[in-house]
């Protein structure tokens, strides 16, 4: 990484804590991700991505917001970014993937708490990243109490508008997140000072739909049987979608695809054969959080699709770009949105359909259910997956682990027999 101590010390950066993380990740890095073999050429550019981390796009927003620009920093996927670039400003993904700044989130939160929740809120209190101190304002929705709650702690620090998000999918429900769309489009303006207008709102859907397509195209590589690419690659370009520019994010994942599918056309494979197809469900894996993708692929498994906020649900489906009016935008919006099957629905059939259509189709052979401790959503809605899945005939175990290490030995001890148990089932089948 270049020299950026100068951009950091005017965000206001504790460097003598940030050099302490800046030390660590490089070797963490380099031993889940470029330990890897065979790795397609088109992954040097997220290396670089990954390397600049704190560098190269900060120094992009710090040259934006000097010339007047706007940036805005949200923590979910249901904050429509269509609306932020519609008003000639900028949106960047925040959220913790790392044990690191979670000591600082307990300073001002309980220990008993989401380690995502925790994450993020220390990453600001703790200054020390720089996507937070860029932000000029943070833009939280209410999927679960602890976020909701944890919105009012860092509006302490930086200006903080909440998207009320319903927690039901009826009509009515429709009709209030449209309206919540609405007041969002207004603190943009209000920010900027730019009038979201109907031709800039469609250049912004026009934007993102390509960013969601070049995804589709990504995903649907990982549908061959030789797959040509790893799950944990997969889920770092998915990461990184979040805070990089759109228009190179586009051109370069446009570029691995084609490497990609060169791949399979030639019959190349990352993985030996007979490596289980696993399918992730679950909470979101923010950047850093590649742990569960690690264990899993160097314990005999090979994602082949996350459905989760950091995988398909991020991307799966498109705005109607066929609009004639910023009240028809306005309702293509809602309508896309709401189209997410989070857990913080109620009732949620729609993600048990999307986890099995899901396995189906990238033809898995076994799911691994991902839970960060303290995430009752997502705990509670296992139950009635499990059902679903067993009905189907799906095999599928839930793990629950933080971002810290000290359980990855439990973990791969309990994947590779979960693995061994595919097998022998798979074995009996034939026989049969």
């Amino acid at each position: 990484m270049a020299d950026y101590r100068e951009l950091w010390k005017s965000l206001n950066i504790d460097l003598e804590k940030h050099d302490q993380l800046c030390a660590v990740l490089p070797e963490f890095f380099g031993d889940i991700y470029l330990s890897q073999e065979n790795r397609p050429e088109g992954m040097n550019y997220y290396n670089f991505v990954v390397s600049e981390i704190h560098g190269y796009r900060i120094k992009e927003l710090a040259e934006y917001r000097e010339k007047g620009g706007k940036v805005f920093g949200s923590f979910c996927v249901f904050v429509p970014d269509e609306v932020v670039l519609a008003g000639d400003a900028v949106v960047v993904g925040l959220c913790g993937g790392s044990d690191f700044w979670v000591p600082d989130g307990e300073k001002v939160l309980p220990r008993n708490m989401c380690p995502l929740i925790k994450a993020s809120v220390g990453a600001k209190v703790g200054g020390t990243c720089p996507y937070f101190q860029s932000v000029d304002m943070l833009v939280g929705e209410t999927t679960c109490d602890g976020k909701k709650k944890a919105w009012e702690i860092l509006e302490e620090y930086t200006p903080m508008h909440v998207m009320d998000l319903p927690q039901m999918k009826r009509e009515k429900d429709k009709l209030h997140w449209m309206d919540e769309i609405k007041i969002f489009k207004e603190q943009v303006e209000g920010l900027t000072g730019n009038t979201i207008t109907k031709e800039k709102l469609e250049e912004g859907i026009k934007l993102i739909n390509q960013k969601r397509k070049v995804l589709q195209r990504l995903y649907n590589t990982r549908k061959a049987e030789n797959l040509p690419i790893s799950g944990k690659d997969a889920l770092l370009i998915t990461q990184i979608a979040f805070y990089d520019d759109p228009n190179r994010f586009i051109e370069k994942t446009t570029e691995l695809c084609e490497e990609l599918e060169a791949r399979i056309e030639r019959e190349e494979r990352v993985f030996k054969e007979g490596t289980k197809r696993i399918l992730v469900t679950g909470t979101p894996m923010a950047i850093p959080n590649w742990k569960m993708h690690h264990l899993i692929e160097t314990s005999g498994g090979a994602v082949v699709c996350e459905e989760t906020c950091t995988g398909t649900r991020y991307f799966e489906n498109l705005v109607d770009e066929n609009k004639n009016t910023i009240e028809e935008q306005m309702r293509a919006l809602a309508d896309r949105y709401l189209g997410i099957n989070c857990a913080c629905f109620t009732p949620n059939e729609g993600r048990i359909d999307d986890i099995i259509r899901l396995y189906k189709e990238y033809k898995a052979e076994g799911v691994i259910y991902y839970s960060l401790p303290f995430c009752h959503t997502y705990a509670l809605e296992y139950k009635k997956v499990k059902e679903a899945l067993e009905k189907e005939g799906i095999p599928v175990m839930m793990i629950e682990s933080d971002y810290s290490l000290q359980d990855a030995g439990q973990i791969k001890t309990r994947l590779e027999a979960f693995f061994e148990m595919l097998e022998t089932s798979k074995e009996a089948a034939v026989t049969k």
